[in-house]
Formats: structure tokens, sequence, C-alpha cells
């Protein structure tokens, strides 16, 4: 209940369009005592009858005592909420840096538990501030999709963004893949950016109902292989297509409740666990699958991908926020799928 009382609040306690973050506070005694009937079907209308404009704190009869935070931090990303999947690692790890460097506040998700939490920490120690907290999620599971949201709802009373980002990738022939490596692939790029959008959408439908000149932002990290076929990697890029067909159904959605949904398309990044690690990583499925002729070292699969981007280089993280602060920032914008390739992938 109390993932559907906080946003609703959050809103509430706007001023303007800004929203403040919600901080759990110990109760001075002068605040209102705010009563949602168990089962209650709409806590933002019982909500709204009692918290008047300029309400700065406010005590729930079963949540606790909360108070409005709005932040003086600097940045493109300045008090917003955002959930980063995948973060543990990575792109998604380096994209929550760059949030929280740019004045988010940011639950870090993934399904190394031990892994995001440490993850999360390095952020706060970069930042210099509690900006960051890790949350444990299976993307591919809906129970655990929406406990994650709540976990960030409880954290910092909202979520202004969703960057989906987690993603995995099996290379193969579609005449030898096996079917476990495929349905992993499409269980966790696929099922688990719906089941992610599913579980956070009411969440910024209820802030823009009480704030309806706010825009709010689900951005899924797809890939360029969302937008042309990969050979030997089928499975991979038939999910990230379905991704764009999710983004482009999305966002005709929930225009209506002011969230906007795009979707970033990288080109290749080297550095990432994705390609680099030694066991598991692209280089090694590439090289051991025969997808690059010719190839003996990871270092020739490299120098064969590298050869097919204009710009003769690998995609970067600066690469993909600059693409993500644009569109948070662009409110005529929705149901895209913008490449970052170098140049590899020119839209018609």
């Amino acid at each position: 209940m109390l993932t559907l009382i906080l946003p609703a609040l959050r809103g509430l306690m706007a001023r303007g369009d800004t929203l403040p973050r919600l901080a759990r506070v110990q109760p001075e005694g002068g605040e209102p005592l705010l009563t949602v009937p168990p089962g209650c079907d709409d806590a933002f209308a019982v909500l709204q009858s009692h918290v008047p404009p300029g309400t700065s704190r406010v005590t729930l009869d079963t949540g606790g005592t909360y108070e409005a935070v709005f932040t003086d931090l600097p940045g493109r990303a300045a008090g917003r909420i955002a959930l980063v999947t995948g973060a543990a690692q990575g792109f998604g790890f380096e994209i929550a840096c760059d949030l929280a460097a740019q004045g988010a506040w940011v639950a870090l998700a993934d399904i190394n538990e031990a892994g995001v939490l440490a993850a999360a920490e390095q952020v706060n120690e970069a930042c210099g501030r509690s900006a960051a907290v890790g949350v444990a999620v299976n993307v591919a599971d809906p129970d655990s999709a929406r406990a994650a949201v709540a976990a960030a709802v409880t954290a910092f009373g909202g979520i202004d963004l969703l960057v989906s980002n987690a993603g995995v990738l099996r290379a193969g022939s579609v005449k030898t893949l096996p079917v476990k490596d495929l349905r992993f692939v499409t269980d966790v790029n696929y099922h688990g950016y719906f089941l992610m959008v599913q579980a956070v959408a009411p969440i910024l439908a209820l802030q823009h109902r009480a704030v309806p000149s706010r825009w709010f932002d689900i951005i899924q990290i797809n890939s360029k292989s969302g937008l042309t076929g990969s050979n030997k990697n089928g499975a991979y890029a038939g999910s990230k297509f379905g991704g764009i067909g999710l983004t482009q159904s999305f966002a005709l959605e929930l225009v209506e409740d002011g969230i906007k949904v795009n979707s970033i398309c990288p080109g290749n990044f080297y550095d990432g666990p994705l390609w680099s690690d030694p066991e598991k990583g692209l280089f090694k499925q590439y090289l051991d699958s025969g997808k690059v002729p010719g190839a003996k070292t990871f270092e020739d699969v490299k120098r064969f991908y590298e050869s097919k981007v204009p710009m003769r280089r690998g995609c970067t993280t600066p690469d993909v926020m600059k693409a993500l602060y644009y569109l948070m920032e662009q409110t005529y914008e929705t149901g895209q799928a913008v490449p970052v390739t170098g140049g590899q992938v020119m839209l018609a």
C-alpha cells in the first residue's frame, strides 16, 4: 500500500512542477495525521483532501512521518529519482554514477544483490552524498520487479525515471542454439522490460495525476541489434527488435499518464563485461562460435567490429548519456529508438 501512497503524497507536496524526495523522519507532533483505509483503491483521492498546497511534512497512521526535501543540487538530473536495472556493473553502473553526479537520487537494481549493494556504495563515495541505494531484482519475475519498484519508492518517495538496462546475450546459430539460451535471452531482454514497465507505470501515473504539467520517463537501453539483424545472434537481435515494439506500444498507451517512453540503441560497448568478461563475454562467445572469420584472439574480434564503424571506435557511456539527457529534457518526443552507433546504423 505504501508503494501507492508515497508517490501520490510526493506529487501533492510538489512546488509547481518540482516534486520532492520524501525522507522518513522522526515526528515532531504537529504534522497532519493521514489515514488511508486498508484496501482503498484510490489513495490519491483520500490524500488530496487532506494535503493542502505548501504541506511539507505529514505522518501516515501506518507508515511513519515523511518530509518533503527539495534539492539545490546542480545538474541535468537534479532532484530526479531514477531506477536503473542491470546496475551492478557495466553500462548500468556507469549510467547510475552519471545520474547521481548530475544530481539524481538513484536506486541501482540487479540480480547480483551483493554486487549491486557494493555498486551503490561506490556511487555514494564518488558523488560525496547518500544518493544511491542497492536493490535486488530478477527483472524476469513479476513479483521481484514489483518488489524492486517498491524498494525504490520506499527509499525516495517515488520514481521519475526508469532506465531499463538489464540485458543478456547468448550468441549462436539458429541451427544449433539451445532453446534454454533463447528463453534466457528473451526472458531478460523482452519479458524483463515489459515487467519493469508494468511495475513502474502506476507510480509515474500517480505523480502525473497530482502534477499534470510534469512528464516522466521510461528509457530502455536497447542495442544497434534492435535496428538491424545480427548474424548468428538471432536470439539477442530478436529480443531487442521486440523491445522497440514494446517501446512504441508503451509510448502510445502511457502518453495519457504523462509518461514518455523511448529506447537508446548503442553500438558496441567493448569496455563493459558484456563484451570483455573472459569467460562469458562476447569476445569469447564470438571467437568460439566462429562468427568472425579467421579470428584467433579477442583483439582480432574487436578490430573486426571496430572496422565496421565509420568513427572507428566502440560506444562509451558518455555517448549514451548525451542521448539519455536529451530524451529526458525533450518534452515532445516519445516512442523513438535513438541510435548511438558512430554511424554504423543510419536511419532512413
